[in-house]
């Protein structure tokens, strides 16, 4: 199951997912999360919400594949800022909570 917390800047939570070992960037490899969701499990989401401005919010994940690999991904909320390893990521999300 996944722990979401929320934090002031999305550089605190980079700097504690790093402390617990989640130090791979997962933006740099997106296109293994897009084939291969299944081999991927959230352990932990933290959310960056903006004082004034919706494009300002985002979504870091913290993330463990099945060869015990750790790292983070992070997304925006900005409608243009989405993208497919973004939605696979939430409908892991999303799947994880309902176990």
């Amino acid at each position: 199951m996944s722990n979401i917390y929320h934090y002031a800047t999305v550089s605190k939570a980079l700097d504690d997912l790093s402390e617990m070992g989640f130090t791979f960037d997962f933006n740099l490899h997106v296109e293994d999360i897009i084939k291969n969701p299944h081999r991927y499990e959230i352990e932990h989401i933290y959310r960056y919400e903006g004082d004034s401005n919706p494009d300002d919010e985002a979504t870091v994940y913290g993330i463990k594949s099945s060869s015990g690999k750790k790292g983070v991904f992070v997304a925006g909320f900005a409608a243009n800022s989405e993208n497919d390893a973004a939605r696979v990521l939430n409908d892991i999300s999303i799947k994880g909570r309902n176990k």
